[in-house]
């Protein structure tokens, strides 16, 4: 069987689109000039009372694209069409009547556009969309095989669309994953299969710069000296054992000594959970967590105030006994004399339930304020 080269290559950008910076910026280029269109548009979220919506578009005029988001949408004739059916813009209006139109004066003249062929597409439990495709006045009208092109672009569009759906969800979540491990303050950095880094988080990007003890060399992580260097080694080297011989779940520690006054740098080493089909070369497979006890998380005041009903006083003193500091350290920090901050003190007591210091240290650095930092 032969394969139409153009309709090959307009069918890889579909698939090809969920990928790009820009999704699907190929795929309306390409079809654009394959079906000599002024302009192309896919519609990812219509437009509403609500929002403006998610279109993207090729060719057309930013001003009138952006009158149709703002108010203009409610006119759109293509509001009646039914999912998968493909039809013309002067199929669902008389021409005379639309010519008058305030869509069609304000939208569509001052970008060139007369006609447009459009389709609308229903991904089940996952989104509403819809494409586009406009000519001008002079342009050719649309025929029988414009509309079998894009009849037959129905399936793959819709496949990419779930592609799509999926992949944000994805990176939705692990940015809010991110976010949170960024908030705990934890330096985070992931290596292949073969001990190699593959990525650093934000923190480990700061900490690395910063930090003597911390090197990234050769694409391999370093840290302190040549011995805890080794040590390191053979902890990543454990894992990459037990994971490749289907073992549970090992996580190792260690800690990383540092000179002067500095407190020791923690390390965590664990595996990145896989899925049956992990495979292909750099593959997220070790990941290394580093805690900094000079630079711990610190959990904003308004939000420790939400969650135990301090007073904005009894929140930075609480917050400094977390930090380390003594009660007498945090009353001069404070400003106050010490029988003050213990009056404080017995009042963060009566509202959180607890009856000593170090308890209370416990509760906040527990607590879940640390994530809204």
């Amino acid at each position: 069987m032969l394969i139409d080269p153009a309709f090959d290559e307009l069918i890889a950008t579909i698939y090809q689109g969920p990928l790009e910076e820009e999704p699907w910026q190929d795929f309306l280029s390409v079809l654009c000039k394959m079906m000599k269109a002024v302009s192309v548009t896919l519609v990812l979220n219509q437009p509403s009372e609500k929002g403006r919506g998610v279109l993207r578009v090729v060719g057309g005029n930013l001003e009138s694209l952006a009158r149709y988001q703002e108010r203009l949408f409610a006119m759109d004739p293509f509001q009646s069409l039914r999912p998968g059916e493909v039809k013309s813009l002067m199929e669902l209006v008389p021409s005379e009547g639309w010519l008058e139109s305030e869509l069609y004066k304000s939208c569509m003249k001052p970008a060139g556009l007369y006609d447009s062929l459009g389709v609308d597409i229903v991904v089940p439990g996952e989104m509403n969309a819809g494409l586009r495709v406009a000519r001008g006045e002079q342009s050719a009208s649309f025929d029988q095989a414009d509309r079998d092109l894009i009849y037959s672009l129905l399936p793959h569009l819709e496949r990419a669309l779930r592609f799509h759906v999926r992949l944000n969800k994805v990176e939705s979540e692990r940015a809010l994953y991110a976010g949170a491990v960024e908030s705990l303050s934890l330096a985070t950095i992931i290596l292949d299969e073969d001990g190699r880094v593959l990525s650093c988080n934000r923190m480990a990007e700061h900490l690395i710069i910063r930090e003597p003890d911390v090197r990234v060399e050769d694409g391999h992580l370093l840290l302190g000296d040549q011995a805890t260097t080794k040590k390191l080694q053979r902890l990543i080297n454990r894992i990459l054992e037990h994971r490749a011989g289907d073992e549970p779940t090992v996580v190792e520690a260690m800690r990383v000594p540092r000179d002067g006054d500095f407190s020791d740098l923690g390390v965590i080493a664990r595996p990145v959970p896989v899925t049956e089909w992990s495979e292909g070369k750099s593959v997220p497979t070790v990941a290394i967590f580093i805690s900094d006890p000079e630079y711990g998380a610190e959990a904003p005041v308004a939000v420790i105030i939400q969650l135990f009903g301090f007073t904005p006083t009894e929140a930075q003193l609480s917050l400094l006994l977390a930090d380390g500091l003594s009660l007498d350290e945090a009353s001069a920090a404070l400003g106050m004399s010490r029988n003050t901050a213990r009056t404080h003190l017995r009042s963060i007591f009566s509202k959180t339930g607890v009856s000593r210091q170090t308890l209370l240290v416990r509760l906040i650095l527990k607590s879940v304020a640390q994530l809204a930092d």
